[in-house]
């Protein structure tokens, strides 16, 4: 549970700044949460939380509060379609070169680099989060991802799931393979 309120607290603090996050010309406003891994806050990190949390079984009340901020978060996606659809493709393209410059470092030094993994992958996941509503996306970025999967998968070995284990059930190994297993050393 203790993760699950970090997810939570991210979404308070979210949803309070989401519409002026999303009128702004920033794909990043610093946020604060008191959690580390959220100090950003971004449409990838709004996904990444709200999907996390979504995971956890949680008490009566935090799913009451999870339940708001899910009808808030989808409200403002509508009103703000287009807008959001912009903000979305403009973070998968940064995470996109983030996510290939990772891959990049591990295929050129695999032992220097695998232990990152974990915590990279992140990347991964946000990107995949981000695709149902970016817009504009071009082909070729759709290309250097699958060719980015490719690369993976070559140095890939299929195992347990890699975050914490409350959190498989919203990461279903058919779409998240990747957070099913580690690349080699």
């Amino acid at each position: 549970m203790k993760s699950a309120s970090k997810d939570l607290r991210f979404l308070t603090a979210g949803v309070e700044i989401l519409e002026d996050y999303l009128l702004s010309n920033h794909l990043n406003w610093p946020v604060s949460t008191g959690v580390p891994y959220y100090r950003q806050f971004n449409l990838g990190n709004l996904e990444l939380a709200l999907t996390r949390a979504q995971s956890f079984k949680l008490t009566h009340a935090q799913q009451a509060r999870l339940d708001i901020f899910d009808a808030q978060i989808n409200a403002i996606r509508e009103r703000w379609r287009s807008t959001w659809g912009q903000k979305a493709g403009a973070e998968f393209h940064a995470r996109l070169n983030l996510w290939r410059n990772f891959l990049i470092d591990y295929e050129e030094s695999a032992e220097s680099n695998f232990d990152r993994f974990a915590h990279e992958v992140t990347q991964r996941v946000q990107l995949q989060l981000l695709m149902k509503d970016a817009e504009g996306i071009p082909a070729e970025e759709i290309q250097l991802l699958d060719g980015l999967d490719k690369l993976l998968r070559s140095a890939f070995k299929p195992g347990n799931f890699i975050w914490e284990a409350d959190l498989a059930s919203g990461f279903p190994p058919q779409v998240y393979w990747y957070l099913y297993g580690e690349v080699n050393k």
